[in-house]
């Protein structure tokens, strides 16, 4: 029996691109989890999505001129992060007003752009991802762009936390609020055209929020929320794989949902938090007042 159970754990990485679709679920994981916990605790959620629909008229600007594709994918997001920055960095506009302005004008003028393309066949890769199609050079790219938002957020962890907490705090002892965000949204525009080739757009967008939700519903440790996202990142990925290998499911789709459950399931049960947790509290002090 045991040896049956350890078979079927281990069968499906026998093969090769199972084992590169694993190893880029676990990099993807970790650098959208450590960067999550500052999108979650920012309030940046939706810039996330922004940037991955964004980055399509970089794809077919590109595609049209022969261009690599992860280049223009990269322009485009990071014109989106400058763009988001610049318009949002007086107070004038609210950030999420000017993420859902770039969002719009940007995706609309990449449908735009699209439509004079003859055939989009070979887009569809880069906008929806595989990753099980997950190439070694690729793998090589998202291990080198998840060790330098590692090395980033190590070297500014201080300036990152203090501006998420107390903007007014931060431009008291000299640092730049207006600075520190737009390095961070330089790392997501990064991360997410990197993870976008493998992964595909919507489990990107679940990568970011999903695991630092659930983990801030646990812990409110910053260091723990990181932690905690990138392990739900990665048991998600392994979930999602298995879910390939014997059920013939989409392995995307299914990280997505795995990822969803474990929300859900902590929303509810959350030691102190969860929402059940507290019903259950509140009927047992109930009981025992006299």
């Amino acid at each position: 029996m045991l040896l049956t159970v350890i078979s079927l754990l281990l069968d499906p990485f026998k093969l090769d691109f199972m084992q590169r679709g694993l190893a880029a679920g676990v990099l993807v994981g970790i650098s959208c989890a450590v960067l999550g916990a500052f999108v979650v605790l920012r309030g940046m959620a939706f810039i996330g999505d922004a940037m991955a629909h964004t980055i399509l008229p970089g794809i077919v600007i590109a595609f049209l001129v022969g261009a690599n594709l992860f280049v223009g994918a990269l322009i485009a997001a990071v014109l989106t992060a400058l763009g988001i920055g610049w318009f949002s960095r007086e107070g004038e506009v609210r950030e999420d007003t000017a993420v859902g302005v770039m969002f719009s004008g940007l995706f609309a003028l990449g449908i735009l752009l699209l439509s004079q393309v003859q055939s989009y066949r070979d887009l569809t890769h880069i906008l929806f991802g595989n990753i099980l199609g997950v190439l070694p050079p690729d793998l090589i790219v998202i291990a080198i762009v998840t060790v330098i938002v590692l090395i980033a957020v190590a070297a500014s962890y201080k300036e990152l936390l203090i501006t998420s907490f107390d903007p007014g705090h931060a431009v008291a002892i000299g640092l730049s609020p207006d600075v520190v965000r737009y390095g961070l949204l330089l790392l997501l525009a990064l991360t997410i055209v990197t993870a976008i080739q493998a992964v595909g757009v919507v489990m990107v967008v679940a990568l970011l929020v999903t695991p630092a939700a659930t983990a801030s519903l646990l812990t409110r440790r910053l260091r723990d929320i990181m932690i905690l996202g990138a392990v739900f990142s990665i048991i998600a990925s392994l979930i999602g794989l298995y879910a390939s290998y014997y059920a013939n499911a989409a392995s995307g789709a299914s990280i997505v949902l795995a990822l969803t459950a474990m929300f859900i399931l902590t929303f509810l049960f959350a030691p102190r938090r969860g929402l059940i947790w507290r019903a259950f509290t509140r009927r047992s002090s109930r009981r025992v007042q006299p």
